[in-house]
């Protein structure tokens, strides 16, 4: 696929895609300020914060990915009445996420605070309540994520950071619900107990969540052992691919039927934040969008390599996705589309 027709895919099929994010969401926020003494009541240092910046985390990050991406982007999950669910809330907006699924409860909205002095973090406050919800609060999710289905999604993504919502029952209700009406699922995998994953279309796992549910640990620079890994992965919890990002290198799509493995361009790693959250975008976006597996993993590779080259957490666009096509060494024969954009 050459370079305007690139262009025309996200100008045409992209903006039409409609993707779910489920899951764990968060905000992220940043107190940057200078350390020049020690507090005068204890040992400790006292940092003099001189900006601040609040950012989408978790599933709520996912959800920015695909919105700059183009697509047409819900967002559902569990939020707490407070002051960091209106931040939270105008982000979404600002965004054009649609929240109609941020299903309130008596819980904080899960947030991370840190505070950084230069390019060290000294200090991070978590406010969250990772207990499972009541039975009422995930029927009213349920209800929402099954009337959205009835008017017609392209994908799902369930974005688990083991935060309160992805239970075992829910994760499966979701996968099923989304199967009856013939919409892939892809799962951002987390913990050990990925049974709750069964019969997802896609996990997204790297190297180091893979390792949780191996019998040995592996290291991720060899072709044969990430894919046996997979095959592993795809057996013991009966899910039907994997996509697993392998840092400098690349990418793997394990299928039932082929593996694919795409070497990453030689670039500087800046800082991984966010990568899982784009990989799971991205590729969702790709699916979505008619694209064949291994050729949504072309791009998502793309995508990660965007994103280890910014700093702290960094959502993917369009415009970025665009500009690296647009470089020399992006193979345009690499990708074909199975219609006619």
């Amino acid at each position: 696929m050459n370079k305007s027709e690139w262009k025309k895919f996200f100008e045409e099929r992209v903006k039409r895609c409609k993707v779910l994010v489920v899951g764990d969401v968060m905000m992220d926020k940043y107190y940057y300020g200078e350390v020049h003494k020690f507090a005068s009541d204890a040992p400790v240092p006292v940092a003099k914060i001189i900006k601040r910046r609040s950012s989408l985390g978790a599933a709520a990050n996912v959800a920015n990915n695909l919105a700059l991406l183009g697509c047409q982007t819900y967002i559902a999950g569990f939020v707490g009445d407070d002051h960091n669910f209106e931040t939270l809330s105008k982000q979404l907006a600002a965004c054009k996420i649609n929240q109609d699924g941020l299903i309130k409860t008596d819980s904080p909205t899960t947030t991370k605070v840190r505070i950084i002095s230069g390019h060290q973090q000294m200090f991070r406050m978590d406010f969250e309540d990772s207990a499972p919800k009541t039975e009422e609060k995930y029927a009213a999710l349920e209800k929402y994520i099954k009337n959205l289905l009835n008017d017609s999604l392209d994908a799902v993504v369930i974005a688990d950071y083991e935060k309160g919502v992805c239970t075992e029952y829910f994760c499966k209700s979701v996968i099923k619900s989304a199967h009856d009406h013939g919409v892939p699922v892809t799962v951002m995998p987390y913990g050990q107990r990925w049974i709750k994953y069964e019969q997802a279309d896609y996990v997204t796992p790297n190297i180091a969540k893979i390792n949780k549910v191996m019998l040995a640990p592996i290291s991720g620079e060899d072709d044969e052992t990430v894919e046996r890994a997979g095959r592993y992965v795809m057996r013991k919890f009966k899910i039907k691919n994997v996509l697993a990002t392998r840092s400098a290198h690349g990418v793997t799509l394990v299928t039932e039927d082929e593996v694919s493995h795409i070497p990453t361009k030689s670039q500087e790693v800046f800082d991984s934040a966010g990568v899982a959250d784009t990989v799971a975008a991205v590729f969702s976006m790709a699916l979505a969008g008619g694209l064949k597996p291994s050729d949504g993993a072309y791009i998502t590779n793309i995508a990660a390599g965007i994103v280890v080259s910014k700093s702290g957490t960094y959502a993917v666009s369009k415009d970025d996705m665009m500009h690296a096509m647009n470089l020399k060494n992006f193979d345009e024969d690499a990708v074909s589309l199975p219609y006619a954009v």
